[in-house]
C-alpha cells in the first residue's frame, strides 16, 4: 500500500461497503445488484450521520446546522434542500442508483484500490468492472470487523454471488445499530466499524465475510441503527414486489 492509499479507518462507509461487496478477482458484486445499490444508499446516509451532517429526528431525517466537508455534498444538499423531510427508507429509495455506485467505485480507482476494467461488446464498452488492485485496505477492514465479532474472515472473492437470497439478511441478523458493551474476547469497535457491520448484515454479506462470526455479538454491535434498518425495509419491499410479479 503506497502513501496515497487510505487505510481502512480513512475509507468512507460507501467505499468500505463496496470494497467488501465486490469480488477481488473479477470485480463483480457478490450480492445482487439491487442489494448493492440499496445498501450503498444506506451507507451514504450512515456516512453523513457519522460526520454529523444529518440526524434522525423522530421518524424523519434532517440536516443539521453543521456543514462538514464530505464526498457526498450533493446528497447532503439534496437532504438539506427538501422543504419536507423524508423517512430514512424514503431517502434510501431516492439515493440508490447506478450513478452513485459508479462514482464511489471511480473514487476508489483514483486512489489505486480497485482498477477500472471495461468489457467490450460489438466493439463498444458496455460493462465496467472493478477488480481489486491493492488488498491492504480490504484486509484492514476485515481485521477490524473480525476483532469486533470474533471468527476468521474468508476471502470475499470466494463469496457465492449466485446465492438466490444473497440480499436477504440472516434470520438471526439484528435490526442494526449502536455499540453495546464488548465481551471479554472481543474488541469494542469504533462507531464507523459498528455502522459497517450493520450495513453488511442488512445486505446479507456479513456471514460470507466472517463465517465464524458470533451472531449474538453482531446483534449487540449493530442494534437499532437507523440507516441499516432503512436498508432492510427497502430490500424486503423489493423482494416482495419481485415475488408478486406475475409470471410470463
Amino acid at each position: 500500500m503506497n502513501a496515497e492509499t487510505p487505510k481502512a479507518a480513512e475509507l468512507n462507509l460507501p467505499q468500505a461497503f463496496l470494497l467488501l461487496a465486490t469480488n477481488d478477482k473479477d470485480g463483480k458484486p457478490v450480492v445482487p445488484m439491487y442489494a448493492l445499490r440499496t445498501t450503498l444508499a444506506g451507507a451514504i446516509l450512515a456516512e453523513l450521520d457519522l460526520i454529523g451532517a444529518i440526524e434522525l429526528q423522530g421518524k424523519l431525517v434532517r440536516a443539521t446546522g453543521t456543514a462538514p466537508e464530505t464526498d457526498f455534498q450533493r446528497e447532503l444538499e439534496l437532504i438539506r434542500g427538501k422543504s419536507r423531510p423524508h423517512t430514512p427508507k424514503r431517502w434510501v429509495s431516492m439515493l440508490e442508483g447506478r450513478a452513485e455506485m459508479q462514482r464511489v467505485y471511480e473514487g476508489m480507482a483514483a486512489l489505486g484500490i480497485v482498477e477500472h476494467v471495461g468489457e467490450k461488446h460489438l466493439g463498444l464498452f458496455r460493462t465496467v468492472r472493478y477488480p481489486e488492485k491493492d488488498h491492504a485496505p480490504e484486509a484492514a477492514l476485515l481485521t477490524k470487523i473480525q476483532a469486533a465479532l470474533g471468527g476468521a474472515p474468508t476471502d470475499p472473492a470466494k463469496a457465492d454471488a449466485e446465492t438466490p437470497d444473497a440480499g436477504t439478511p440472516d434470520a438471526t441478523a439484528p435490526d442494526a445499530g449502536t455499540p453495546a458493551p464488548a465481551k471479554a474476547d472481543a474488541k469494542a469497535p469504533d462507531a464507523r466499524t459498528t455502522a459497517l457491520i450493520a450495513l453488511l448484515q442488512a445486505a446479507g454479506l456479513l456471514g460470507k465475510l466472517i463465517p465464524a462470526a458470533d451472531k449474538i455479538r453482531a446483534s449487540e454491535r449493530a442494534k437499532d441503527y437507523w440507516p441499516s434498518r432503512a436498508v432492510e425495509i427497502e430490500l424486503r419491499m423489493i423482494r416482495l414486489a419481485e415475488e408478486e410479479e406475475p409470471g410470463i
